[in-house]
């Protein structure tokens, strides 16, 4: 129950949005997530795995937000909107985390056992990103949104991008060859890529036709 407490009073303060503890109860779904997240992970760390998932799986199906029970969250953690959330089963998190919507802590299926990340204490996670595999993000770090991260992330950072690069650790900025402004479209490039093949197929038949009208 006292933890419950914290966690309405953890929304109460990063929410502008939430006026009351009522209002916290009955009406955000990251508070009902987690509400479902703790019965189920009692009920997986007492073997009773089916259901353990459940409950996951309802609170999934009410909520928008997917966690596994087998996965490990300390205190205070606020998910903020949290529709398309998805926390694997072996994922730590740490204390006073903050998620936002559409947030994979998820796996590359390259890996057995410890299969997803690990999120120090205080860490904020933006909306959209992707922290896939078991590594870990340091204490007080940020994540932005949008951005892939795929490799470990040092405490005291902020990583932006696709994959993600650390441009800032404490108060320093870190000096890299990477343009957040004017990062290159994949797609886009594909397509030039595919043009510039068939630009060069078209020359090679029309000099065989031209051959063969000879």
């Amino acid at each position: 129950m006292g933890d419950l407490r914290n966690t309405i009073r953890v929304i109460k303060e990063r929410d502008p949005a939430a006026t009351s503890s009522i209002q916290v109860a009955l009406l955000y779904s990251g508070f009902h997530a987690i509400l479902g997240y703790r019965m189920s992970h009692w009920l997986y760390l007492h073997k009773c795995f089916f259901c353990a998932r459940l409950i996951s799986q309802l609170t999934r199906f009410f909520t928008g937000i997917e966690i596994h029970p087998g996965a490990t969250i300390g205190k205070g953690l606020f998910i903020d909107h949290g529709s398309g959330v998805v926390i694997g089963e072996t994922a730590v998190i740490g204390d006073n985390c903050t998620i936002y919507q559409g947030v994979t802590l998820g796996g590359t299926g390259k890996h057995t056992g410890k299969r997803h990340p690990t999120l120090g204490n205080n860490v904020m996670v933006g909306a959209g990103a992707k922290v896939l595999g078991p590594f870990t993000v340091g204490d007080n770090s940020k994540i932005a949104a949008g951005a892939v991260v795929l490799d470990a992330i040092p405490e005291n950072s902020t990583a932006v991008g696709i994959p993600a690069r650390v441009i800032k650790r404490g108060d320093k900025k870190v000096e890299n060859d990477l343009d957040q402004v004017h990062i290159p479209d994949p797609v886009s490039q594909e397509f030039c890529r595919l043009q510039a093949r068939l630009d060069a197929l078209e020359k090679m038949l029309s000099e065989i036709n031209e051959k063969n009208d000879e």
